[in-house]
């Protein structure tokens, strides 16, 4: 065995992979990774709004082998785990989004690969045997933007999600004070001829988007569209209306509005609202196996995971990532047996202690 893989094997739990991450990470990288907006208020209530949440455990029910298999757009998935968008990845490691596409395609999982990934999209896919999505932020030139969605589609991947809580940047903080930047001769294929980003860190002046951009990106697509940044019901009410194909409950891992709700607290009212006409997904604050239970418990048909995996890629590229996967998979597999639940497929309030309140 190496002595990445010993590393590796000896580490059981997300938060302890972001500490062995945190200590050969520099400042720069790790306050980029882990910083929210603000007062990171936010980032706290994720975490917590999964705390305050028990479980109802059951016994002899026989079950030692969970299905933790899921459905989205007709691909079936091996776990209700995705790797959300996240950016800059040659920036945490030397390998990069390359590392990423190996350690996710190693697990199964889907990846969603962000629009400003430091590797084109051809060369990620290249590498990609589980499937991957792409994620879109739209630019002020819509023809342009059409020409990345081509690309994205031609390279092979099966759904775009587009963020639309951003028109501009929250007030990150910490960020600003690390002074993140992309090392030398490091760029974002993807956004390079924009004029506006390139080797930029996230220019804050984004296109303000409307209804009508939804509508249009729908017209050119050839696979689905999942609105990502949604967490008032209205809107979710509204993306239904405009015929997108699946939402994602985000608060932007609390990087935008400091004191939005935690994006489990928001979760319920959107599945109301939706009424299992789409997908919804949700990102923010999984660490454990439980909070991807629980999310799936209140309605949530997977979840989106951004900072664990990144703090796996730092610490150990491709493995690092594959790691965080399994981790949390293993733990999900633990608590669906120990809630007594076959499948995910049959999660529900009733593993919820306070069910009712629910």
């Amino acid at each position: 065995m190496s002595d990445q893989a010993a590393l590796l094997s000896q580490i059981v739990s997300l938060p302890e992979l972001e500490e062995r991450a945190r200590q050969c990470m520099s400042s720069m990288a790790y306050d980029y990774v882990a910083s929210g907006a603000a007062d990171e208020i936010t980032v706290n209530w994720n975490r917590e709004a999964f705390n305050r949440i028990a479980l109802w455990p059951r016994v002899l029910t026989g079950i030692d082998a969970p299905d933790t298999s899921v459905s989205i757009f007709g691909t079936i998935m091996p776990t209700p785990i995705l790797l959300g968008p996240t950016a800059y990845h040659r920036a945490l490691h030397p390998d990069g989004e390359i590392a990423t596409a190996r350690g996710a395609s190693a697990t199964g999982v889907t990846w969603i690969v962000s629009s400003a990934a430091t590797t084109s999209v051809e060369d990620i896919a290249r590498e990609a045997t589980a499937p991957l999505w792409f994620q879109l932020y739209f630019q002020s030139d819509r023809e342009f933007t059409r020409e990345v969605v081509e690309r994205a589609v031609a390279a092979g991947c099966r759904a775009l999600c587009v963020t639309v809580d951003t028109p501009v940047l929250g007030a990150r903080d910490r960020q600003t004070r690390a002074r993140f930047a992309l090392p030398p001769g490091i760029d974002t294929p993807h956004l390079r001829d924009t004029g506006r980003l390139g080797r930029h860190i996230m220019d804050p002046q984004r296109l303000a988007l409307s209804w009508r951009d939804v509508e249009w990106l729908r017209s050119v697509a050839r696979v689905p569209v999942v609105l990502k940044g949604i967490l008032h019901p209205d809107d979710a009410a509204c993306a239904v209306e405009a015929g997108v194909d699946g939402l994602v409950v985000s608060n932007h891992g609390g990087r935008n509005l400091d004191t939005a709700p935690a994006t489990l607290d928001a979760l319920p009212e959107v599945i109301e609202r939706v009424g299992g006409r789409i997908p919804v997904l949700l990102d923010g604050g999984i660490r454990r196996g439980t909070d991807v239970l629980k999310a799936i418990a209140l309605g949530a048909t997977a979840v989106l995971i951004g900072r664990p995996y990144c703090y796996g890629l730092c610490l150990a590229g491709a493995d690092g990532v594959s790691r965080c996967v399994e981790i949390l998979r293993k733990e999900l597999e633990m608590a669906l047996v120990l809630t007594g639940t076959p499948s995910v497929r049959d999660l529900g309030t009733q593993v919820l202690w306070d069910h009712v309140a629910v």
